[in-house]
């Protein structure tokens, strides 16, 4: 069994997972979904569509907590996910699974740093009105 291992080609062993990642203050959860995601997605297409349970399965969480990571994922631009249907062999309809599709990390940096800087703006302007209202309690009009 070792030696089908030691045959294939390195890159089908190992996925990249980007330094950037930590970086964005993802939960442990968020991250180990992420990493799967990135596991099994297809190299060319960007895609994968895996079920919450086989994701859960694989990361060991219940199908309730990876829709919360794959929220938070989404949140963060890291993924994309579209609705799938399916029909059956006597013509029906059905839901499918989610199509994944990973974007581009440094779409999710710049939108994280877009956000952070927002927060800042917000922590100056509440600084600065507190500042005013409390220099007109001094001076009552």
């Amino acid at each position: 069994m070792l030696w089908q291992y030691a045959k294939q080609p390195t890159a089908k062993r190992f996925f990249p997972l980007p330094n950037e990642i930590f970086s964005l203050g993802l939960s442990s959860g968020a991250l180990a979904v992420y990493s799967y995601l990135l596991y099994c997605e297809d190299r060319k297409t960007y895609q994968y569509w895996p079920s919450y349970r086989s994701i859960g399965e694989a990361v060991r969480m219940s199908v309730n907590t990876v829709r919360k990571y794959v929220a938070e994922l989404e949140e963060r631009g890291l993924v994309v996910t579209e609705s799938t249907s399916v029909t059956t062999r006597d013509g029906r309809k059905r839901n499918g699974t989610l199509r994944y599709t990973i974007l581009p990390i440094q779409n999710a940096v710049d939108l994280y740093n877009q956000r952070q800087l927002r927060l800042l703006e917000e922590t100056v302007e509440r600084m600065r009105v507190r500042k005013k209202l409390e220099g007109n309690e001094e001076y009552p009009a």
